[in-house]
C-alpha cells in the first residue's frame, strides 16, 4: 500500500465511473434497438471492501471508532428491467437515474482529490 493510497483509490474510482458512463451511454443509444440487452458494471464496493485503510491515532486523546461502526451496510438492487416486445431491456428512466448516480459520484471523487491536493500543497508551503 502506497503512502497516497487514497489518491490511487480515487483514480480507480474515476476509471470505473468513466467505464460505467460509457455503458450507460451505449444503453441509451440502443434504447430502440430490437434485442439489445442493457449492460452495467459490477459495483465498485468490492474494491472498497478489500482496502485495508485504518484510522491513525497519534494522541491518546483522539477518539477511536469501533470496527462495526466503520462497516456500512450496502444494498444492491438486483431487479432486472422487463423486456419489451422487441426483446430490448433498456429502461430510459433507470439509465437516467444511473447517470445521475455517476455524476454525483464523479463530483465527490473530484472533490476528494482536490482536498487531498490542497492538503499536500499546504504541507509543502
Amino acid at each position: 500500500m502506497s503512502d497516497l493510497y487514497v489518491l490511487e483509490l480515487a483514480s480507480r474510482a474515476s476509471a470505473w465511473l468513466s467505464q460505467r458512463q460509457a455503458l450507460i451511454a451505449e444503453n441509451v443509444a440502443n434504447a430502440t434497438t430490437p434485442g439489445f440487452r442493457a449492460k452495467d458494471l459490477p459495483p465498485f464496493s468490492p474494491v472498497l471492501d478489500q482496502s485495508s485503510v485504518t484510522l491513525a491515532s497519534t494522541n491518546p486523546g483522539h477518539m477511536t471508532i469501533a470496527a462495526p461502526e466503520l462497516e456500512a451496510a450496502r444494498e444492491i438492487d438486483e431487479a432486472s428491467p422487463e423486456e419489451t416486445i422487441s426483446g430490448n431491456s433498456v429502461e430510459l428512466e433507470n439509465e437516467m437515474v444511473k447517470l445521475g448516480d455517476v455524476s454525483r459520484a464523479y463530483t465527490l471523487d473530484n472533490n476528494i482529490k482536490r482536498a487531498i491536493h490542497q492538503m499536500l500543497l499546504s504541507v509543502l508551503k
